[in-house]
């Protein structure tokens, strides 16, 4: 098997750091494991450690700090045929702790290894949860408050099947990356290293001095024979395969033509109360009906009644990989609220987009065509702004048409709330 090192951004470290070593000794255990690229799904976090996503021609996915381990569960109950690896330095460890924990209560089929060179190395040499208090860091005193964590000995107690305490300079280091990888269930590796670039500036640490600290510590070398059971994705497959399906939802009816044939992008920008969540389900609802995709993500404040109410909508014939707004053909602005926390949107707007706005607004210059609506001649409330809107683009012909909103009012709606919106509907149908 060849190497899995990405030669186009080859591992970079400090001179001497152990980081290097093991980032070695990792690919060594993927080649004698005769393990593919593919196979394989890296998940790094942040620090020094976070850098190994990159160093390897594998999957990757590099996330927040000490929340590496998260990830790495959910991609391996999708993806439970993965070899799923994550890499950790002890800052992280420390962040993260309760996912540590959960990790080996779950005794889900990955594997972690911890980088743990006693400091945060790339911030500054801070201390960290394994520093010990007689070091000298870049944190003062603050090391000597607090007692160092013992990681195997946490996870251990929390139930972790495959425990190992090593060090990066160990020549068997190789044999037991791999038993950690092949085992069924959450296995962690702690490998004690040095830091170069921080750590040994102001503390005397070697290969040597590591070995000798390690020697004196209880052997932690593999399975914790008090914890072995059952692994969590294969038992949960298991479980899960025994229940009752779900109840299939409720398809959307496809009864009409699309009236375009590439994507399409709506926003909608209003005030709380004003019911534009609804709306944006509407006009996907009324997609759906023509047989497109469609995606829908809203922004309002947690406050009730009060601040912006902005849906961000995307229907396309094809389907959609990026849910963000760039090229919006039609953006509804119903609320000074809306418009105001958009604001930044408008410059961008070209003469190929229009602006739906109810009379009487400000809005931000731009290019775009702009179609006033006057909601006070129409009689309405501020609530029903929304419905209405809708209702005149559907007039117009643009995204949706009277009779794809008409079937998606009577999906989503039973009894006065479906007379209510059709009165709407009918009412702003005629003043496109």
């Amino acid at each position: 098997m060849t190497s899995l090192i990405n030669t186009s951004r080859p591992p970079v470290f400090c001179p001497g750091c152990s980081h290097e070593r093991i980032t070695l000794a990792l690919d060594k255990t993927f080649q004698n494991m005769n393990i593919a690229g593919h196979e394989i799904a890296l998940v790094s976090d942040i620090g020094c450690s976070g850098l190994f996503d990159t160093f390897f021609n594998t999957h990757a996915f590099h996330g927040l700090h000490g929340r590496a381990l998260t990830y790495a569960a959910g991609i391996k109950m999708s993806r439970p045929g993965l070899h799923v690896i994550v890499t950790m330095g002890d800052g992280g460890l420390g962040i993260g702790g309760a996912h540590l924990l959960s990790a080996c209560r779950r005794n889900l089929n990955m594997t972690l290894l911890i980088l743990n060179n006693f400091n945060f190395g790339m911030t500054g040499g801070q201390f960290s949860a394994t520093t010990p208090p007689e070091a000298s860091v870049g944190s003062g005193f603050l090391n000597q408050l607090e007692r160092p964590l013992d990681a195997c000995q946490v996870a251990s107690a929390a139930g972790a099947a495959f425990v190992a305490r090593a060090s990066s300079y160990q020549k068997d280091l190789v044999d037991l990356l791999e038993q950690a990888i092949r085992f069924d269930g959450f296995s962690i590796v702690d490998m004690w290293g040095v830091c170069p670039g921080r750590y040994t500036k102001k503390n005397k640490i070697t290969p040597a001095s590591i070995g000798e600290s390690l020697a004196g510590l209880s052997p932690m070398t593999g399975v914790v024979e008090a914890n072995i059971r059952p692994e969590y994705g294969t038992q949960y497959r298991e479980l899960s395969s025994a229940l009752k399906p779900a109840n299939t939802p409720k398809g959307v009816a496809v009864n009409f033509k699309p009236l375009f044939s590439n994507r399409r992008e709506v926003i909608l920008l209003g005030s709380a109360g004003q019911r534009i969540i609804t709306a944006g389900e509407i006009i996907c609802l009324a997609g759906m009906s023509a047989g497109l995709n469609a995606t829908q993500k809203n922004e309002y404040n947690i406050t009730v009644l009060r601040g912006p109410s902005i849906s961000d909508l995307v229907l396309s014939s094809d389907p959609i990989g990026y849910t963000g707004i760039e090229h919006p053909s039609v953006v509804v602005a119903i609320a000074q609220e809306g418009i105001d926390r958009r604001k930044g949107l408008f410059a961008k707007l070209g003469p190929e987009s229009m602006i739906l706005a109810v009379k009487g607004l400000v809005l931000p210059d731009s290019r775009a065509r702009v179609h006033e609506i006057d909601m006070k001649a129409l009689g309405l409330k501020s609530q029903d702004y929304a419905m209405a809107a809708v209702s005149i683009l559907a007039g117009m012909n643009l995204i949706l048409n009277a009779d794809m909103l008409k079937q998606a009012l009577e999906y989503r709606f039973r009894g006065s709330a479906l007379e209510a919106s059709l009165t709407v509907m009918n009412q702003c149908l005629t003043t496109s």
